[in-house]
């Protein structure tokens, strides 16, 4: 009966090519996990919408694509559109999150609301923008698909398989902007005010650190992420709808806690692992791909490791 459901011979055959597809799925879990690791690590708040702001960052791509791209263009007009996507990703990524803040979560830290009511609120305003995406925009039948504006990535043959241009670009993009998230967080004065939020946000205030501003960059930060995220989705699948958020934000959640909720670097160790994971298994397995896969790693290294793979979180960060 295993063998009916897993091909070994399928398995060991696109090994490779699944291991690099895994790496390019996982650097963008991770990114998207960054949202929920810096809210959480400033605030030990869970911010379920992030998904959605990943869902608007990659409508920014579309945009992008209708006003600078188009089919068969020049290399000038393929690196406008390509800067032009990113840009719009992040700024539609960005301003939803900064928007979500000041909207969902802040009149709740006035008042001192329990933690339970602020989950509520997140998924609250989880479903309101998918549903306003969905009644103003494609839904989930007529999903949005771009024109893409450069020829199809080729692949390129190493010592031990092939791996997809588009995989580099996707997988050395990531960790480019991971690379600059960690010196924000550990060499400049925005930095030294999450962490210091993040350990006492009261005596912060009395420091004289502005906690408000605090919170409000920090959402900007993790949105910022989440719209690198969807433009490098985008970048690769061409393709969204209002729903597009919902598993790849469980997943990209599932990601966080399995390197250690509130830790950048567990961040992408949990992302690059689970997409690892996910596509190598899916390669032998027949018929429709398991997307159990991230949720039985989650329980697994929660019986063993309940803080997740490294456990550290964003305010014992060092500087």
């Amino acid at each position: 009966m295993f063998a009916a459901v897993f091909d070994f011979k399928n398995f060991i055959d696109s090994f490779w090519l699944n291991f690099f597809d895994g790496l390019s799925l996982g650097a963008i879990y991770a990114l998207v996990a960054l949202g929920y690791t810096l809210v959480y690590g400033v605030l030990r708040l869970i911010n379920f919408a992030n998904s959605e702001v990943f869902m608007l960052g990659t409508f920014g791509s579309i945009i992008a694509v209708n006003l600078f791209g188009g089919e068969n263009l020049g290399g000038g007009s393929i690196v406008l559109t390509l800067v032009a996507m990113f840009v719009l990703s992040v700024l539609f990524a960005g301003g939803a999150a900064v928007l979500l803040e000041f909207v969902a979560y802040r009149p709740l830290r006035k008042r001192n609301a329990p933690r339970l009511v602020f989950l509520i609120s997140a998924i609250g305003a989880s479903l309101a923008m998918a549903a306003a995406v969905e009644r103003f925009g494609p839904n989930e039948a007529e999903p949005y698909s771009m024109t893409r504006p450069w020829k199809s990535s080729t692949k390129t043959v190493i010592g031990f398989g092939e791996i997809q241009v588009r995989n580099l670009v996707v997988f050395f993009g990531a960790l480019l902007m991971m690379a600059l998230l960690t010196a924000v967080v550990t060499k400049t004065r925005l930095g030294r005010g999450m962490r210091a939020v993040a350990q006492d946000s009261e005596t912060a205030r009395i420091l004289g650190v502005n906690v408000n501003q605090v919170i409000v960059l920090t959402f900007l930060l993790g949105g910022l992420m989440a719209g690198a995220a969807a433009f490098l989705y985008m970048f690769t699948r061409e393709l969204t709808t209002a729903d597009v958020g919902f598993l790849l934000g469980v997943k990209s959640f599932t990601a966080a806690v399995l390197g250690g909720i509130g830790n950048i670097k567990g961040a992408l160790l949990g992302g690059l692992v689970l997409g690892v994971l996910e596509t190598v298994v899916a390669g032998g397995v027949t018929g429709e791909k398991p997307n159990i896969v991230a949720f039985l790693l989650l329980v697994i290294v929660l019986m063993f490791r309940p803080t997740g793979l490294l456990g550290e979180s964003l305010g014992r960060a060092r500087a």
